[in-house]
This record gives structure tokens, sequence and C-alpha cells, in this order.
């Protein structure tokens, strides 16, 4: 079943339970997809690879993220919980995230890999990291912190 069959069925199944916010969210959802299903050329105007998709919604939650935080900021907790809890549905799609534990023993593998790199080097570390983890999904902020803080404890 597509990601986009799957929020199809879900919304169905949202508008019986009455469930206004994951009904919301799941629209949301959709219509992202579709805007970037329809900014593709036209011959390649098909469904979206899952990468495509994957990327979608990964904005859906960093858009979600900075918006906690400006809410949290401005003394909106009720905003703040209503961006969180649309974070954990469009989550529910998405695989299973990296952990943060597997992010820096990963960074520790790859130093030692390379040798001893520097703050200069930390593009390169960067890469080799995202390259291992291969498709899965990886924060990219945490992997950037992780380098960083390994590679101030190596110098």
């Amino acid at each position: 079943m597509s990601l986009n069959e799957r929020i199809q069925k879900d919304m169905v199944a949202a508008m019986r339970s009455k469930e206004e916010l994951r009904l919301s969210t799941l629209r949301m959802m959709k219509a992202a997809l579709q805007m970037k299903r329809l900014e593709r050329p036209i011959d390649k105007a098909a469904d979206l690879d899952e990468r495509d998709e994957l990327q979608v919604l990964t904005t859906m939650i960093k858009q979600r993220k900075d918006s906690v935080e400006q809410f949290t900021k401005g003394n909106r907790p009720e905003l703040a919980q209503k961006e969180a809890e649309e974070i954990t549905i469009i989550e529910g799609y998405m695989p299973k995230a990296v952990g943060e534990e597997e992010i820096v023993a990963t960074v520790r593998a790859v130093i030692a890999e390379m040798g001893s790199p520097t703050m200069k080097d930390m593009g390169a570390v960067m890469k080799n990291a995202k390259a291992k983890f291969g498709d899965a999904r990886v924060d990219g902020k945490l992997l950037s912190e992780a380098v960083k803080k390994e590679l101030a404890l190596g110098s």
C-alpha cells in the first residue's frame, strides 16, 4: 500500500471516529504530497517515489518543530501542544528514526576510521556518517552536534 493510499484510508477512519486533529493533519499531509507531485515536470508527474514522500514529511515535521519553539517562546502552550501532536501523527508515517546513542556511536566509528580528523574535516565526517546510515532517517541537527562534540573531544 502506497503512502498516499494509506493516508486516504486513515482519513476515512479519522472521519468516522471524528478525530479532528488527526483528520486535519492527514489532509495537510495529503495536500503537501500533492503539491510536491505537481511541482514535478509533466513527464514525471506520476506518483512520488518513497524518498520524495519522506522528504515532504520530514519538511513538515521540521516546520512543526520550529512552530513549537516559536509558540513556546511566545507563551502559547496550547498552540505548541497542537503542533507537537501533529508531529507525532506525521512521524507515524515515517520509518523509524535513528536514536541519539546510535548516531554518537556511528560518529565515533567514522572518526576512528578516518584517523584523527580535525574540525576542518567536519564536512567529510558528516558525509561518511550519513553514508553509514544509508536510507535510515537521521536528524541532521543531532548528527551535526554529535560530530562537533566528538571532534572537539579528539582535539
